[in-house]
């Protein structure tokens, strides 16, 4: 809330140094052009900020839906390994509970770090394992539909991976943060600079501007990034636990 509260001090000040500065030679009413400029640079905030909360939201959303998405694939293969001779049963099965570690351990870890790419590609080689002792066993029984089933099934658990990964690493440009937190900034200033005809500040106003404005901003970044602060998307890792759980039993 500090950085939204130092430009509209700052503001405040400089308008009132100027108003003493021209007491009596202009009045008050050579800022008659300020309104103007503080309107519009109040209506770009909201837009700004309505678009990128919106945006966050939908992000935050959208992780959660792959994470459904991602279970469902997964136990929905595992439930065709039923299909498969019984031999290659039990291996196959230990595998998808070592592969379903695996994709947790993931996104336990900041996405982008050393700890997650070793993750990342340890799920990898267990795809590949998965794949190659997955279809030769289908492929022994002879039954183009269970070749077909056991194929897809495998094919939807690998591709989420990568549309999950995806997801995790697509952020708005740097630029729109940028033009966001400097927009906030001219905001907070024009805010300060306006209420300088006031003869004392409202401080009441002042904390519920520059909190709303603070708590929009920090909620944006929350949702940006949903491991990291308050907003997580870890919730939803439950439905993964929960079938890691189911394989063990």
């Amino acid at each position: 809330m500090f950085f939204s509260l130092l430009p509209f001090f700052f503001g405040y000040h400089l308008d009132r140094r100027q108003r003493r500065r021209h007491a009596g030679a202009q009045g008050d009413n050579d800022n008659g052009g300020g309104s103007h400029v503080g309107g519009t640079v109040f209506t770009l905030i909201g837009l700004l900020l309505g678009f990128t909360l919106s945006a966050a939201a939908t992000g935050f959303q959208q992780r959660q839906v792959l994470i459904a998405q991602e279970a469902n694939a997964i136990g929905t293969a595992y439930l065709r390994l039923d299909l498969l001779p019984k031999p290659d049963q039990a291996p196959l099965r230990s595998l998808f509970r070592e592969y379903l570690q695996a994709r947790l351990d993931t996104y336990k870890v900041p996405v982008g770090s050393p700890a997650e790419h070793t993750a990342y590609l340890r799920s990898l080689k267990l795809q590949a394992a998965l794949w190659q002792q997955g279809t030769t066993a289908a492929l022994t029984t002879n039954n183009a539909a269970i070749i077909s089933l056991t194929a897809s099934a495998l094919n939807a658990t690998f591709d989420i991976t990568t549309t999950r990964l995806v997801a995790a690493r697509t952020h708005p440009p740097l630029i729109l943060f940028i033009l966001l937190f400097g927009v906030a900034l001219m905001a907070a200033l024009l805010a300060g600079y306006g209420m300088a005809s006031s003869p004392r500040i409202s401080w009441l106003q002042t904390i519920l501007f520059a909190a709303a404005l603070s708590i929009t901003l920090f909620t944006i970044m929350d949702m940006e990034y949903p491991r990291l602060g308050f907003v997580r998307v870890d919730l939803a890792d439950r439905v993964l636990m929960d079938g890691l759980q189911g394989m063990r039993h």
